[in-house]
């Protein structure tokens, strides 16, 4: 008799199911976890765009908000085929315990609109982004709600979110909401360095795992997993530290050279063609059997539920380290861990993304300029704490570092709502 594969579950469920063992792990507050147990706000926005060659065509675009308790709901908005309501809730929820973990004064909240950018012209992308932010309207805004570049979006689109939010607001108004989208270009208000603070963060944290197991990362492989912003730049501060590339996958194909692969002159090879597949030196590789790789170092920087349980016990590596949100399901987790395998988790991994976001929102707001430098120490050092923090409360709870990131962030936002209470 034929049996049928077991589904697998929802990123949404698998947040549900984190958060659940931390919150038991904590004994957090019944109250304080009946109200992060669902979002403050789901916003669906459908709006016609005109095309190119004269039709028009209607866009979903959507903008959960799932908790404010410390300060303005703050995240991405990526355009991809797989963003849904119960991705953006997802999302949404881990930049809470993101934030909140990494001390900054914000919320969470993440978005999109569900289409494939490659299918469209600049001109159509900067007609739907312009639309997608009149549509949301005052559902975004500098002390409200920040959006930021994620999966497919980039500054260019930050940039025109920026100048339509601010035409809707009265001259006098307009300059003082600059900072309603962060990852802006640098000439339009954006930070020096917010694009590689992801894969820099990614890097930081791996950098304090080799300390903390009194080891390095000099001679090292790893494979990465995403040659976009976070997995290009993970890959060009891991080469720094003498870190040797021997793998990558992304959407056009998979590569390997157990000798070694130089990301920039992959990046320029991607550039020129489109396609990471066909680089020098490298021979294509089967992408089902990518994080069977033998490595040191796995970085998976594309998109959610990648690890999973039929793929996790041919891991051979020793630490992952979490560039994308959600990459790894709870079910792949349990075989890791059993296997030995330490997992950076997301919510503290590629947390430098938004705390950048926060540097350049406090440059706008206090109308400064800050220089690379300023960025990278500040980056450094905030990293290096939350990666501390986590360490310490994995070995008092004798929990996973996952459990440990999440107990953090629990902590602070627990302690937020008993201070200030519940309004009646």
């Amino acid at each position: 008799m034929a049996t049928t594969a077991k589904p697998q579950p929802s990123m949404y469920e698998n947040v549900k199911i984190q958060f659940e063992k931390a919150a038991n792990v904590m004994g957090l507050d019944d109250t304080v976890k009946k109200i992060l147990s669902s979002t403050n706000n789901e916003i669906i926005v459908n709006f016609p765009v005109k095309m190119d060659n004269g039709t028009v065509e209607v866009f979903t675009g959507y903008r959960v908000q799932h908790n404010n308790v410390l300060g303005p709901y703050k995240g991405g908005l990526r355009y991809h085929p797989t963003v849904d309501i119960d991705a953006a809730r997802a999302l949404a929820t881990w930049m809470t315990w993101k934030t909140s973990l990494a001390g900054l004064p914000y919320g969470g909240g993440k978005g999109g609109i569900q289409l494939d950018p490659k299918k469209y012209s600049q001109g159509e992308l900067e007609r739907i982004t312009r639309r997608f932010t009149y549509a949301l309207g005052d559902n975004i805004g500098p002390e409200h709600d920040i959006p930021a570049p994620d999966v497919n979006t980039n500054a260019q689109m930050m940039a025109w979110i920026a100048d339509t939010y601010m035409s809707t607001k009265s001259p006098a108004e307009r300059s003082k909401n600059q900072h309603v989208v962060t990852g802006k270009p640098v000439g339009s208000g954006g930070l020096e360095g917010r694009d590689r603070a992801t894969g820099f963060g990614v890097v930081v944290t791996l950098e304090s795992w080799a300390k903390l197991r009194n080891t390095s990362l000099e001679g090292k492989t790893y494979i990465v997993q995403g040659f976009g912003n976070v997995g290009y730049w993970a890959a060009h501060f891991m080469n720094k530290n003498g870190a040797i590339l021997v793998g990558v996958q992304d959407a056009t194909g998979t590569i390997y050279n157990p000798e070694g692969i130089d990301p920039e002159a992959l990046l320029r090879f991607q550039a020129d063609n489109g396609t990471i597949s066909g680089f020098k030196n490298t021979q294509d590789y089967n992408s089902a059997e990518f994080f069977g790789i033998e490595c040191d170092i796995i970085i998976p920087a594309a998109l959610g539920n990648q690890i999973t349980a039929d793929n996790a016990e041919s891991v051979k590596a020793k630490v992952i380290a979490e560039g994308a949100n959600g990459p790894t399901d709870t079910e792949g987790e349990e075989i890791l861990l059993a296997k030995g395998v330490e997992i950076i988790p997301d919510i503290l991994c590629n947390s430098g993304g938004v705390i950048g976001s926060y540097f350049e929102w406090l440059q706008n707001r206090n109308g400064e300029i800050w220089t690379m430098d300023d960025v990278i120490i500040k980056l450094r050092r905030k990293m290096e704490d939350a990666f501390n923090r986590v360490v310490i409360t994995g070995g008092q709870y004798k929990t996973d570092w996952r459990t440990a990131a999440y107990i953090q962030a629990l902590v602070r936002i627990e302690m937020a709502y008993k201070q200030r209470g519940i309004f009646p």
